[in-house]
């Protein structure tokens, strides 16, 4: 029970950026700012790989459109990764107290990417790079601060992680109907783009 704040609050931070929330964790431990990191997330192999895809989502992730692609596909990997690492920092292999933690982690993971992913479609309504690049600013920076925070005051960031996903679920619905109009635009101009070419196709026959 004690460690349920942590793995809420990395489980919430999972979802948003799931490489930062790794590479974080594993670069604390490994330089003995926090004994609370498990000894398989300071690897140095883990650690690179997971510099490399926060590199690779720090790019993407500042980009329209780009963004929405990148979200679709970590639709299973930052969920899975939140279950991974809340079950790491739970630790005793094999047991119910890390299995329950695993799930906990994973399905928070999976609400604050839904969050995220919602909030890029709403944003990308009006593409523009600037939205883009703050919102993911934003992403990072409140990631970095909270996991580093949460090590040192687990229940007030759980506070928090409950706060902002709450919040980020609700304005979500509240733009739902903004998102619903744009993904029928796209879908409209998907079906025009096939009919133009399809008539360009039967007029060069």
């Amino acid at each position: 029970m004690s460690v349920l704040p942590l793995v809420f609050t990395s489980g919430w931070a999972s979802g948003i950026n799931a490489y930062a929330v790794v590479l974080l964790l594993g670069l604390l431990g490994a330089t003995g700012v926090t004994h609370e990191v498990p000894a398989a997330l300071e690897r140095p192999d883990v650690l690179i790989i997971a510099a490399v895809l926060f590199v690779c989502e720090a790019v993407a992730d500042k980009v329209p459109y780009v963004d929405s692609v990148w979200d679709a596909v970590h639709t299973v990997i930052r969920p899975v990764a939140g279950g991974v690492v809340a079950a790491l920092l739970a630790g005793h292999d094999g047991s119910l107290p890390q299995l329950a933690a695993g799930a906990v982690g994973g399905s928070t993971a999976l609400l604050s990417h839904l969050v995220k992913a919602g909030m890029r479609i709403a944003v990308n309504t009006s593409p523009e790079p600037a939205s883009n690049i703050l919102l993911s600013l934003a992403e990072d920076l409140g990631v970095a601060g909270l996991i580093a925070f949460a090590l040192f005051h687990p229940v007030i960031a759980a506070g928090i992680a409950a706060v902002l996903l709450i919040g980020g679920l609700a304005t979500v619905i509240f733009l739902w109907s903004r998102i619903r109009r744009f993904l029928r635009r796209r879908r409209e101009r998907r079906e025009e783009k096939k009919r133009l070419a399809a008539g360009v196709v039967s007029g060069a026959g």
